[in-house]
């Protein structure tokens, strides 16, 4: 099995521990972006999986192409053209204070990306899965052409395509909506990931009976969420929601389900009740999805409580990254949450 991703991937610079941006003199510097977190959640997990975007040629891109090679993420299709890599800035919160990131990702290399930059034949090569988010269309029109370039030719190939719609209000500032961009992708997308907000922000699809602020969210709600996304886009396979309960911002629970036009599946419920860092959590969740959707085929169930677990676990792993094993994952999956010493 093999898995190709496309998007962006930016310097990350956070502050020490839970410090504010007007209190620290130092920065830690990562690297993170929705799309190569998939594909180091992936690598971690043992499938093949290369990461596609474009980068500047300088030594800043170079660390950050070493990086992923570190976590046996291929690179060798990147493509290498303008200026300079985008970047973010991460203040994490505390309890009732809320993390904050600021964006500096104007004019980035893959921002000025163009549809003929990236062959698409070479890169799906032996693929059998295409993953993209919300993230990459809204960067800029040259990236969401390309998207949409990638989608019909992974579609053409028979390749099955998967999205997290994943909406960022402060991205969209290139002249387009959200709404009038991502449905022409979506409809190329045979497993769509996405939440409340997702769904009416960016499918005008608003669920019924929902309340996300008060800590509890009912499974169950977004059924009817999912049942309208299959209309709208027929193509859609499966529909999936992730189910975090903001108690405050270091306390959420968490999890999930998946409707496949049928059947609702829900996953168990984790109190994650001390996060160490919740950036890079609903891609760590596509990457055990992937990963679960490709090794359990036929049992969805398994696929989702793998995704979940998986997830849960990143909120407990510092950077954008998530850096577990499957054993890991399946020791969660089976109810040890001990966190007792391996000796």
């Amino acid at each position: 099995m093999k898995v190709v991703t496309f998007g962006e991937i930016m310097l990350r610079l956070a502050t020490p521990g839970y410090l504010r941006f007007n209190q620290t003199d130092s920065l830690i510097a990562t690297f993170g972006g929705g799309e190569a977190n998939v594909a180091v959640s992936l690598a971690n997990f043992g499938i093949s999986v290369d990461f596609v975007t474009r980068l500047p040629e300088n030594d800043i891109a170079r660390s950050c192409m070493m990086d992923l090679r570190k976590y046996g993420v291929g690179v060798d299709k990147i493509v290498y053209g303008g200026q300079r890599l985008g970047i973010y800035f991460l203040e994490t919160g505390a309890v009732s204070r809320g993390s904050k990131v600021i964006y500096d990702r104007a004019n980035s290399a893959v921002s000025e990306i163009k549809p003929g930059m990236i062959d698409w034949d070479t890169v799906f090569e032996g693929v059998n899965w295409f993953h993209w988010t919300g993230i990459t269309p809204a960067i800029s029109q040259g990236a969401a052409d390309v998207c949409l370039e990638a989608i019909r030719k992974a579609n053409e190939k028979r390749i099955t395509v998967s999205c997290d719609l994943n909406y960022r209000k402060n991205l969209w500032n290139y002249g387009k909506k959200a709404g009038e961009v991502m449905p022409e992708l979506v409809a190329g997308t045979d497993v769509v990931l996405g939440n409340e907000e997702d769904a009416e922000k960016v499918l005008g699809i608003k669920p019924e009976g929902v309340d996300v602020t008060g800590g509890h969210v009912e499974a169950s709600a977004y059924e009817s969420v999912s049942k309208q996304i299959m209309i709208k886009f027929p193509r859609c396979k499966k529909v999936i929601t992730t189910l975090r309960g903001s108690i405050n911002a270091n306390h959420n629970s968490w999890s999930g389900v998946l409707w496949d036009g049928k059947n609702l599946s829900e996953a168990p419920t984790y109190q994650i009740t001390d996060i160490v860092d919740r950036v890079g959590g609903g891609d760590s969740f596509m990457g055990g999805l992937i990963y679960g959707l490709l090794t359990y085929p036929g049992n969805d169930q398994k696929a989702l409580n793998f995704a979940v677990a998986a997830s849960c676990l990143k909120h407990t792993i510092y950077g954008d990254y998530n850096q577990v094993t499957v054993d890991e994952v399946e020791k969660l999956m089976g109810g040890d949450a001990s966190g007792r010493v391996a000796r």
